[in-house]
């Protein structure tokens, strides 16, 4: 831990007692950190009692001792957590104390701040709510009392030294604006035994969060000597990246644009949307994300020249052989390609099976056989670390072609590839006969369908309509259940999974290298701070925490495996310059849940906290009740007997008994159908939240990282166990969360934005054009 300068000659050292000169603390006790938490009813009911003892018996405690007194009291705090306790401690400061603040006590210590005094706080309250006072004031140091923690969750002792409360007079003779108290005093006054004693018992007011060192070890011997500099390795090389309109891909592009300027090109395969180019998609894309703000920023009005030096879109489609390019187009890439990135696919976890196979298998093999063809181009492909489906314990960074989670005996990937696809040909087959389209006539002729008394044309397109609707849903259930059948919890990680062991198969002998992220989430500080898009993985459940729902069936101790999607373009672009210098291994693995792990109990808690936080800055009885409620892990039989399940029960059964009653039953047909919504979300998401406790090893882009140059480690280095989830849960993927994906689940609009455009430059005076690699349009800012 970083300690003061003590024998620094050009500062003097400061100690100010808070009580009296900054503000009275008195009253700052363990009563005012109790919250409805993470604890059964009868828990809640129990400590409430034990802070009202406390509270009887405070004042004939501190007349007997005064710091066994300050001990007893906090025992009180005993299986809080320390993140509770950081977040209760700043809102105590900002809405309790901070409005209260002595004006003429404030102003005089900031005076010794700004003459380079280095000013230590001294309280006897706890150090949650010193650590915002000093941060408040700029200060940097605190002696405040310190709970012991275990594992994040407080054991209700205090380490030592207690700081104890003033004396019986100090409220007269203490209490002017000048808090400063001499070394000799101070010690006398916290009873302890010398100077040394005092000055280990300063700690910064900053949050300290340790960041375990681990080591490179290479077990299996292989190492490749040398440093590995991106920058070198990249520069100059054409890249194509497939993907660009998913999240992961346009955050790539921005930071790969703006951290490796000297890269060669990067090729953009975009797939043309019916009347809609793939130029004008990656036009309205940079026109309309907030991803590209940091490029706006930048370049200005030259932006649109930067991307013409830099990007070409290439129109086609990785679904179809040869991507979908023209001869001419797919020859000149085969020859000057360095590295192709597949960031494409389709992320519905029970997707018509149809789309999965195509966007998220064939693509896959398209693209191996793609680089097969090549002359020097290396592959990256983005696949999932889910693909490890219903298993437990560590996951390596092991490729396993032809790999099932139920230990299927005999099976081969692409076998059950093309018996997948045959599948699909004879559900078509079966949609267009006799019997089905009978079944959907009967269902369009129903009394309580829609299209009741239809004939004619208007009949059969009603028949057409219900056939496209059986088989997308045949096909999607027939996925699902597959999947189940080899031990994959969705359509996702099953198609995933076969396109890494297709991709094993048929690239045998070529530089390419498949990564898995875990679950990719809110950017940290790249291109900005908070970004997020769409409804992703963790939005669902965690704007469902934020409402009346409160019970979420888990595994308290089970891992949930988030990752930023900065870290993970900055491992993308790590690997990818391992590829281009031929030093890569065949598998990696993007994850947290080994090098800085967050079991689900912190999680919910977390997400709890920053809803509370959000909740505590709003004004209205509907924010007060809602603060004031923690949603709780609890185990599905609990889930199951006191919460959606339980509640859809009674939902049904008060309809049952109105049904004869003349009365509009549309709350309670409302209340149901919002239910089974959750019911079926809760159901989608059991295999990250409750099963299968996954813990995957990230150690080879480790290996890269500790390898770069020192002044590229700022800008490529992958570090996430540095990442405080406290932060940033609470003040970055929360509110990010709130911003850019609530709105969409509420039906809600996004927040308006500048409008921006970039549209065909006009011709130069010499009567030139600058052609781009498309249909010769260039770009105009404004």
């Amino acid at each position: 831990m970083e300690q003061p300068n003590h024998n620094s000659s050009s500062a003097a050292r400061v100690y100010w007692r808070v009580e009296g000169s900054l503000a009275d603390l008195t009253t700052v006790r363990p009563v005012a950190f109790f919250t409805w938490n993470a604890q059964t009813f009868l828990e809640r009911w129990v400590r409430r009692g034990l802070v009202l003892v406390m509270a009887i018996l405070r004042p004939f405690l501190y007349a007997a001792h005064r710091v066994f007194a300050t001990r007893v009291v906090h025992t009180v705090l005993r299986g809080i957590s320390r993140d509770r306790l950081d977040l209760l401690g700043e809102e105590y400061f900002k809405y309790k104390l901070q409005p209260y603040l002595k004006v003429d006590g404030m102003e005089l210590l900031k005076s010794h701040v700004a003459g380079g005094d280095e000013v230590v706080l001294v309280s006897q309250g706890l150090e949650h709510v010193m650590r915002p006072l000093a941060q408040h004031l700029g200060v940097k140091w605190i002696i405040a009392n310190r709970l012991e923690f275990r594992d994040g969750i407080a054991t209700g002792r205090l380490l030592d030294p207690v700081v104890r409360p003033r004396g019986l007079f100090a409220g007269i003779n203490g209490s002017g604006p000048d808090g400063r108290r001499a070394e000799e005093r101070l010690v006398r006054d916290l009873g302890l035994l010398n100077a040394e004693a005092l000055q280990t018992a300063v700690v910064p007011a900053s949050r300290q969060i340790p960041v375990p060192d681990r080591p490179i070890v290479y077990f299996d011997g292989v190492r490749h000597a040398g440093q590995l500099s991106v920058r070198r390795a990249l520069a100059g090389k054409h890249i194509m990246l497939i993907g660009v309109t998913g999240f992961i891909g346009k955050v790539w592009l921005v930071n790969t644009l703006m951290e490796l300027p000297e890269i060669g090109r990067i090729y953009l395969l975009i797939r043309r949307q019916k009347s809609n180019p793939a130029l004008r998609r990656f036009e309205k894309l940079v026109e309309e994300s907030p991803v590209f703000d940091p490029l706006y920023a930048s370049y200005g009005a030259e932006l649109p020249r930067f991307l013409r030096d830099r990007v070409e879109v290439i129109e086609g489609d990785v679904c179809q052989p040869g991507l979908g390019l023209t001869p001419d187009a797919g020859l000149s890439l085969k020859q000057n390609l360095d590295l192709i990135i597949n960031s494409s696919g389709l992320t519905d976890f029970n997707p018509d099976l149809r789309d999965a196979l195509a966007t998220n298998v064939d693509a896959a093999v398209n693209v191996t056989e793609f680089v097969r063809q090549s002359d020097h181009a290396g592959l990256l492909h983005l696949s999932t670390c889910y693909v490890a489906g219903a298993r437990d314990g560590r996951v390596g960074e092991t490729m396993r072609p032809d790999y099932t989670p139920a230990g299927v005996a005999g099976f081969d990937a692409e076998c059950e590839w093309r018996a997948l696809h045959d599948f699909v040909k004879q559900a078509e087959q079966l949609a267009e006969s006799a019997e089905v389209t009978e079944e959907l006539r009967q269902q369009s002729l129903c009394k309580e369908h829609a299209a009741k008394d239809l004939g004619g044309a208007a009949l059969e397109n009603q028949i057409r309509k219900n056939r496209f609707r059986w088989l997308r849903e045949y096909l999607t259930e027939s996925g699902m259940k597959r999947a189940a059948e080899l031990g994959w919890p969705n359509t996702y990680t099953l198609t995933k999974s076969l396109a890494e062991s297709l991709i094993a198969k048929c690239g045998v002998g070529l530089p390419i290298a498949v990564v898995r992220p875990s679950i990719v989430e809110t950017s940290v500080q790249e291109p900005f701070v908070g970004w997020n898009e769409g409804i992703n993985t963790s939005a669902s459940l965690s704007y469902l925490l934020g409402t009346s729902f409160r019970q979420l069936p888990t595994n308290e101790k089970k891992r949930l495996d988030i990752i930023p999607v900065d870290s993970v373009c900055r491992g993308m672009t790590l690997i990818g310059a391992a590829i281009v210098a031929r030093r890569h291994e065949p598998l990696y693995q993007l994850a947290t849940s080994v090098t800085n792990p967050c079991d689900m109990r912190r999680s919910i808690e977390l997400t709890s906290l920053a809803h509370r936080k959000h909740y505590r800055a709003q004004e209205g009885l509907e924010y007060w009740l809602r603060l004031r409620l923690d949603a709780i892990p609890v185990s599905k039989e609990r889930y199951n007997r006191m919460s959606a399940p339980a509640q859809k029960a009674i939902v049904k059964s008060i309809q049952r008994v109105m049904s004869p009653l003349p009365l509009k039953k549309t709350p309670l047909v409302r209340a149901e159908r919002n239910l089974e919504k959750v019911e079926k979300l809760i159901k989608l998401f059991e295999p990250f939240i409750l099963h299968n406790e996954h813990d995957f090893a990230a150690d080879n882009v480790e290996r890269l990282s500790y390898v770069l140059p020192e002044n590229e480690k700022a800008a490529f280095g992958y570090y996430t166990r540095s990442i405080d989830w406290r932060d940033y849960w609470i003040n970055i993927h929360i509110p990010a969360l709130r911003k850019w994906t609530y709105p969409l689940i509420e039906g809600r609009p996004l927040e308006a934005r500048p409008s921006r455009t970039l549209q065909p430059a006009a011709v130069p005076e010499n009567g030139e054009v600058v052609k781009t690699g498309t249909n010769g349009a260039t770009w105009r800012y404004s």
